[in-house]
């Protein structure tokens, strides 16, 4: 991909946060998902980690390799022509510099936005230091526009994702971190795990910075979101878990009742468009 495509894919990701109603970021794992996606009309597209370690073989946590992860990342840019963030975790890598490396790589295979989350997976200390964090956004900010390289820095914390520290006062750490992450250089601030109104509101009037939140089944409509002022919502593995959920309906279908009814009626889709999909 040219740095012309590049910068106006960039452009294009950075005006979806700024209409006046909520965006859905679907995240694929693979290029056929991402496909689909844009097959259906999303004007951008995410990557999810939990998708595409599970689809290979790995656990989520950065247990998959990191050019494992970059390969699957460039083969989805590649396959759309819709912008792509990618989720990279907490950067593979604990320090400033190893993160930077993650970034230089996904940002090669043609991602234009990523995620960087603040869990550590270590639950005696399940969120890094807000220091640490910052330090890693600030970072990346200054290896982006020291390259004019466009990357769309969606920085999320985990504390509602975790339920971690006080419940009491994880409303006042998440304005925190929040702010401080955006005066780090984050365009967009990830709140997964957060569904309660009362609290999306309370964050909504204190971040200033587009706010990005997670599906969930307690979450409200997209036209409440909207009225909030929510300016995106990621899907997550959610689309892949659905998927393999239909799968095993499939199979349970075929051994239990000895019948194929749900893998060949007229609604999946045929051989002839599938290969439309990857010409």
């Amino acid at each position: 991909m040219s740095s012309k495509e590049q910068s106006l894919k960039a452009k294009t990701f950075h005006h979806l946060h700024q209409q006046a109603s909520t965006f859905v970021l679907p995240n694929a794992w693979d290029v056929i998902s991402a496909k689909m996606f844009e097959e259906c009309g999303f004007k951008a597209i995410g990557t999810t980690s939990a998708g595409i370690a599970a689809s290979l073989g790995y656990l989520d946590g950065q247990s998959i390799p990191l050019n494992k992860m970059v390969e699957t990342i460039e083969n989805i840019a590649k396959s759309v022509s819709v912008p792509v963030s990618a989720d990279i975790e907490a950067g593979y890598g604990h320090t400033v510099e190893e993160v930077l490396e993650t970034v230089k790589a996904v940002a090669a295979a043609g991602a234009i936005g990523i995620n960087l989350e603040d869990g550590t997976g270590d639950p005696n200390r399940p969120i890094v230091d807000m220091s640490s964090h910052v330090e890693k956004i600030a970072a990346i900010k200054e290896l982006s526009e020291s390259r004019n390289m466009p990357l769309f820095i969606n920085a999320r914390t985990d504390l509602y994702w975790l339920n971690a520290g006080d419940s009491s006062t994880r409303l006042q750490e998440a304005v925190q971190r929040a702010k401080a992450y955006q005066n780090a250089g984050a365009d967009c601030i990830f709140i997964p795990g957060l569904t309660d109104r009362k609290i999306i509101k309370r964050i909504r009037e204190e971040i200033s910075c587009p706010i990005n939140l997670l599906v969930d089944s307690e979450m409200p409509s997209l036209s409440e979101l909207s009225e909030i002022g929510i300016e995106r919502l990621s899907c997550g593995s959610s689309p892949f878990r659905a998927t393999l959920t239909y799968l095993r309906s499939i199979s349970e279908e075929i051994v239990n009742r000895q019948t194929f009814h749900q893998m060949t009626n007229g609604d999946v889709l045929s051989y002839r468009r599938l290969t439309e999909f990857i010409q």
